[in-house]
């Protein structure tokens, strides 16, 4: 790849995450890139573990008020903020997408590999989780028609990509039946010096979840799950 202008496009870079441990084994693997994303809140500590320290280039959402607390307001401009990157002078474009990173504008000779963690959630099958809390009627309705939109912009600019790897079978099928499109296979990255096989037989009297408190992630039904077990 020594030959090739590379680009590397993240939705957002706010935590460590999951997705953002696949970012950084794909820098590893691919070298010397140009970083861009939606915007960046990133803390020293995780800069340096992710990014090894590097700065990466940020749409206009960067600057608007309170995107780092809120940033999920703005939603609806996501979309233009993804379209509004300039990528033509690269070979190649990686994308490690969750949300819209996968719909960056590319041209007919470049080549667009995109790591799809999930199409995005709040657009296809998971829409009604995400405005459940919604209690005004008429905020729901304006919410359901801006995601209508950007389910069918998301759909559309699924062509932007030469190619899809999905993160598990489960997100193979989820990009078949959103974007119509075949992926390969290639599971995220495990620490294996840090996570070893345990004692199998050790057994506690408690169960174990691993999760960000995130709604969709539904931890609460998880907790609600087991304490009917324990009653029943």
């Amino acid at each position: 790849m020594n030959n090739l202008k590379i680009a590397f496009i993240h939705d957002w870079f706010t935590v460590n995450g999951g997705a953002e441990k696949v970012a950084k084994s794909i820098l590893e693997a691919i070298g010397d890139a140009d970083t861009y994303c939606l915007f960046d809140f990133f803390n020293d500590s995780d800069r340096n573990v992710i990014l090894k320290g590097k700065k990466t280039n940020t749409s206009f959402l960067q600057y608007f008020p309170f995107c780092k607390s809120n940033y999920r307001n703005y939603l609806p401009l996501f979309p233009k903020a993804i379209e509004s990157f300039n990528l033509s002078e690269y070979d190649l474009i990686i994308s490690s997408s969750f949300a819209v990173a996968k719909s960056v504008k590319t041209n007919p000779n470049q080549v667009h590999i995109s790591y799809c963690h999930s199409p995005m959630r709040y657009a296809w099958d998971m829409q009604e989780d995400y405005i459940a809390d919604v209690g005004n009627p008429l905020k729901k309705i304006i919410i359901r028609s801006i995601l209508k939109r950007i389910q069918v912009w998301d759909k559309k600019t699924s062509k932007n990509v030469t190619h899809f790897i999905a993160n598990s079978h489960f997100i193979s099928e989820r990009i078949k039946n959103s974007y119509q499109r075949k992926s390969v296979v290639i599971h995220p990255p495990v620490d294996t010096k840090f996570f070893t096989p345990g004692d199998s037989k050790i057994k506690g009297d408690y169960f174990l979840v691993c999760s960000r408190l995130v709604p969709y992630k539904k931890i609460n039904l998880i907790v609600e799950a087991f304490k009917k077990l324990i009653n029943d």
